[in-house]
């Protein structure tokens, strides 16, 4: 699965959400390819990820995206908490 972090800048924050998704899809035994971009660059390859986690506040940005990309707006991007929380919902895991 090929997961990306966008945040506005593209730099900090974005590589700590990024530590924070892999050490979620790692405690639930999934294999993921996690990569982070500001979100002007993400926008141009939002439908090569599956999923993309990024602010509430941004998540309209990528009305673009396709179908199966599944968009994943966090209102604390650093809760691991609502991290596996929403990752357990776009995948129907109970």
């Amino acid at each position: 699965m090929k997961v990306l972090a966008a945040c506005g800048n593209g730099m900090g924050s974005s590589q700590m959400i990024k530590m924070k998704i892999i050490k979620v899809f790692k405690r639930l035994e999934i294999d993921v390819d996690v990569d982070h971009l500001s979100v002007g660059e993400a926008k141009s390859v939002i439908n090569s990820y599956d999923m993309v986690f990024v602010s509430e506040s941004l998540v309209s940005n990528f009305s673009n995206a396709r179908s199966k990309t599944k968009i994943i707006g966090l209102r604390n991007l650093l809760s691991e908490v609502e991290i596996e929380g929403k990752i357990k919902e776009a995948l129907n895991i109970k």
